[in-house]
C-alpha cells in the first residue's frame, strides 16, 4: 500500500497533454539543476533540451496565453455572480494577470530560436538520437563547456532557462486549478473494468487508487473512457489484468 491515493492522469487534449509534459519536465529540471556535478550538468542539459524541444513545436505562448485568459474570465464572472470568495478570487486573477502580461513579453518561439542559434545546444541536439552521442570525441566543445568554473556554467544555464520560469508558474497554476476545480467520486471497476461516459468539455480524466501493486490503463475520448486495472506478477515484473471488483476515486477535470 502507499500512503494516500497516488494518482493518474489522462489528458483529453493536446493543450493539456503539452501542459503536463511541460509540469513533467520542469520538475526534472529543478532536481538535476541541484547537482553541480559533471553528471549532474550532463543531466540538466538533457532535461533542458527536452523542455526546448516541446516548446518548439507546441505553441507554449500562444496556448498559456489563451487558457490564462479562459481562467480569468471564468473566475471574474464567478466573482461578479458572487459565487467565489472574493478576496481567493481577487488574488487569482492578479495572479493571472501578472503571468499573462510577462508571457507577452516573451519573444515567440524563443526555444526553436536557441535551439537554433546556440552553438552548444544545436550540436547537442543533433547528437541526441545517437546513443552515447554526448560523449567526449563526439563533442569536444561541450566537454570543455562541462570543465568550465562554477559561476560560468551557472551564468549559460540562467541564460538559456530566462523565460522559463514564467511559464513553469503559469502551467503549475492552471494545472492546479484543474486539478482542484472536480471533486473525486468513488467508483466500482466490476472485474476491473470501468466504462464511464465523460461529460462534456472534460479535460483531464484523472484515476486515484491506494494500492501501490494495481495501476490503470486509460483509454479515452471526448465522450467515453475505459479504464482496465492491471497488476504485476513474478519476479519478471509481468503485467496482467486484475480479475476482482475495485473500488476507486475518479475525477474528470474540466475548466
Amino acid at each position: 500500500m502507499v500512503d494516500g491515493p497516488h494518482a493518474f492522469e489522462q489528458p483529453l487534449n493536446e493543450r493539456t497533454r503539452g501542459f503536463l509534459r511541460l509540469e513533467y519536465l520542469f520538475e526534472r529540471l529543478t532536481y538535476h539543476r541541484a547537482d553541480t556535478s559533471s553528471w549532474g550538468r550532463r543531466a540538466t542539459l538533457d532535461v533542458l533540451l527536452d523542455v526546448l524541444s516541446v516548446m518548439a513545436y507546441f505553441d507554449v505562448n500562444g496556448e498559456v496565453s489563451k487558457a490564462l485568459g479562459q481562467r480569468y474570465a471564468q473566475i471574474d464572472d464567478l466573482r461578479f455572480r458572487n459565487q467565489a470568495d472574493p478576496d481567493t478570487a481577487n488574488e487569482l486573477l492578479a495572479q493571472i494577470d501578472d503571468l499573462g502580461r510577462r508571457i507577452q513579453r516573451v519573444p515567440a518561439n524563443f526555444a526553436g530560436y536557441l535551439l537554433r542559434d546556440d552553438e552548444l545546444l544545436y550540436n547537442l541536439n543533433n547528437r541526441r538520437p545517437i546513443a552515447g552521442g554526448s560523449c567526449g570525441f563526439d563533442i569536444p566543445g561541450y566537454q570543455n563547456w562541462l570543465a568550465l568554473p562554477h559561476e560560468r556554467i551557472e551564468a549559460d544555464l540562467d541564460a538559456w532557462c530566462t523565460h522559463l520560469a514564467v511559464f513553469e508558474s503559469a502551467i503549475g497554476l492552471l494545472l492546479k486549478l484543474l486539478r482542484d476545480g472536480t471533486q473525486p467520486s468513488t467508483e466500482t471497476a466490476e472485474n476491473a473494468m470501468f466504462i464511464y461516459n465523460t461529460p462534456p468539455e472534460t479535460q483531464m480524466i484523472r484515476v486515484l487508487i491506494n494500492d501501490a501493486n494495481i495501476f490503470p490503463q486509460i483509454s479515452a475520448g471526448r465522450h467515453r473512457a475505459t479504464i482496465r486495472f492491471m497488476t504485476r506478477t513474478g519476479q519478471a515484473g509481468r503485467v496482467r489484468p486484475l480479475e476482482t471488483n475495485l473500488d476507486f476515486q475518479l475525477a474528470c477535470c474540466s475548466q
